[in-house]
């Protein structure tokens, strides 16, 4: 029962701190403290350190495991004031501590009752969680684009963002494809900005060319960043060297002149047009880290201080594939990756050609080429400091292994427990290969979720299922949504039939609640809903909001990239 109840319940304060409140709970309830202890209460406050947080372990025995008190804790929360959580340990806990060391027993309960009142008409007036009812308040086309047929788009850097919210400012980056130039190269960078009169271009790459989106993050103080990473070949040369570069603006003015950041790497990477590179900001923290793949052996990293200085870089080796007929590294793709306070979190997914000789070569009958990569492994690593100290050892979120199924990453965020969130998309096997290899076994779509803590996934859920011979609805392209309160929501693409046999094509918002519970799906209303998009996450330094903010494909309009902008309640 509690090793149930670590995995659902986050413990973000010391184990005392709950028993106290526990103990406070039933003397306020029942005029006793618990455990036998009927006098803790007085002697507590009466001592010379009752002010001392630190002193606490030493005033209070603690016979029960931490989650028993807080379960017990946040349970009489629920029943007396139709909350869950511990928001008001902060104002009631230090309020006691300060009573008088000579207080006495009844003055004590006095003082408590009258806290309690206060807790209660702050909760009145702070009022239950709204419901989530989405609005729309803007769906509008930006930019149009032309398939530049080099292996890319605009949405190809999905594991970063091309969307960043500062303040009341949006700006999207764009790819555009240049005329008469031949790939891979034939693409350049484009930077939009919302303003009174809609989307307008503010600023374009007028020399460099390059393959691929370019991701984007931004500062509260009003600096937006986008990472560039322009070919060093002449126009005609199919592929080659390139340099990896952030560019910084001006929010208030993004049509001035820009700041070229040149990363301070280890050693001399190789870089190429092929950069699978990551892009993520800690908005509060003004610090960057820009990560950009080697080949199939490592990825390059370099980390900005708050100081503007590139005080740490480094090389973050791939997983180890010794289980395969032929061990190699596993080169780990799309990542979702996230800064705060130093510490780094990354979860992509493998993208090697496919490592079995008898999938490939029948894969190869099919599509006539010798190359086919898979998606069917989701890898997850951090630093507690990615100053101090090195990534920890890979770690195997899911896997398709075994039936050649397909997995991508869908988003990532750091709650203030410290617990990790993963969402990610996941299919059974190759409809492919079914027939020949895996003819018994039943094909099924989900959006799945994971919370992960100090390298151990202490939860696992299932968003969303469709299996093989049930009429379902299928999700896709999950991203997480965070209010200020911490409020965790997914946005996701739900398309297929409904339990009625209707066809169904539209995009939910569902809630994610204290212990993996879900909210009931939430419709959110667009003109047309939106197949795959970036969102402001907190991953690219957008502060979390009440609105949220998207940039994609919307359904039958191929080629156009469009915002929308929806108030959640």
């Amino acid at each position: 029962m509690l090793d149930r109840w670590s995995a659902c319940l986050p413990l973000p304060l010391p184990r005392e701190v709950y028993r106290f409140y526990f103990l406070l709970s039933q003397f306020l309830l029942f005029g006793r403290w618990g455990e036998g202890e009927q006098d803790a209460l007085p002697s507590i406050l009466r001592s010379p350190q009752h002010t001392l947080h630190p002193k606490l372990p030493r005033l209070l025995p603690l016979p029960l495991p931490r989650e028993v008190y807080r379960f017990y804790f946040l349970l009489s929360q629920f029943l007396l004031f139709g909350r869950w959580g511990e928001g008001l340990l902060r104002v009631v806990y230090p309020a006691v501590l300060a009573v008088s060391p000579g207080a006495t027993l009844s003055s004590l309960r006095s003082v408590a009752l009258v806290l309690l009142m206060v807790v209660v008409a702050c909760l009145q007036a702070v009022g239950a969680p709204k419901a989530l009812q989405p609005v729309v308040e803007a769906e509008e086309s930006i930019y149009t684009y032309t398939n530049a047929d080099n292996g890319a788009g605009p949405l190809w850097c999905h594991g970063s963002t091309c969307l960043v919210r500062i303040g009341n400012d949006v700006f999207a980056s764009g790819l555009d494809t240049l005329p008469n130039i031949k790939p891979l190269n034939n693409c350049r960078w484009t930077l939009y900005r919302r303003g009174k009169s809609g989307w307008q271009l503010q600023a374009a790459d007028e020399s460099g060319r390059t393959r691929e989106p370019s991701p984007m993050a931004g500062f509260p103080d009003g600096r937006l960043f986008l990472s560039a990473n322009p070919t060093l070949m002449s126009e005609g040369i199919y592929a080659g060297p390139a340099r990896p570069e952030i560019l910084q603006f001006a929010a208030r003015d993004v049509k001035a002149p820009f700041e070229r950041l040149l990363p301070v790497w280890d050693g001399k990477p190789a870089f190429t047009e092929h950069s699978y590179r990551s892009f993520a900001a800690d908005g509060p923290g003004r610090e960057l880290i820009l990560l950009q793949n080697i080949g199939y052996t490592h990825t390059a990293w370099a980390f900005r201080d708050r100081k503007g200085k590139w005080t740490a870089q480094g090389k973050l080796p791939w997983p180890d594939g010794a289980e395969y007929p032929k061990p190699e590294p596993i080169r780990v793709c799309y990542p979702n990756v996230l800064l705060k306070k130093r510490a780094v979190h990354f979860c992509g997914v493998s993208d090697i050609i496919e490592p079995y000789p008898e999938w490939r070569a029948y894969k190869k009958q099919l599509t006539g080429k010798e190359w086919d990569y898979d998606f069917r492994r989701l890898f997850y690593t951090w630093t507690p400091d990615i100053t101090r100290e090195k990534f920890r050892p890979w770690v195997e979120i899911a896997s398709r292994d075994k039936t050649c199924g397909w997995i991508m990453p869908g988003d990532l965020w750091v709650g203030p427990d410290g617990a990790v969130h993963i969402v990610w998309t996941e299919r059974v096997l190759d409809d492919r290969l079914r027939a020949k290899f895996f003819p018994d076994v039943k094909q099924s779509h989900a959006i799945n979720y994971a919370v992960v803590r100090e390298g151990n996934v202490v939860l696992r859920r299932t968003v969303m299922l469709t299996e093989e011979g049930k009429p379902g609805e299928t999700g896709s392209s999950p991203r997480f949504h965070v209010t200020p309160d911490n409020r965790l929501f997914v946005i996701c693409y739900v398309s297929g039939q409904s339990p009625e046999g209707k066809a169904v094509a539209e995009n939910r918002l569902i809630e994610i609640r204290p212990g993996g519970e879900f909210g009931q799906p939430v419709k959110v209303p667009f003109a047309k809903p939106f197949v795959a998009y970036f969102t402001a996450t907190t991953r690219g330094g957008s502060a979390p909001s009440r609105t949220l903010d998207l940039l994609g494909e919307r359904q039958g309009m191929p080629g156009t990239m469009s915002y929308a902008r929806v108030r959640l309640w």
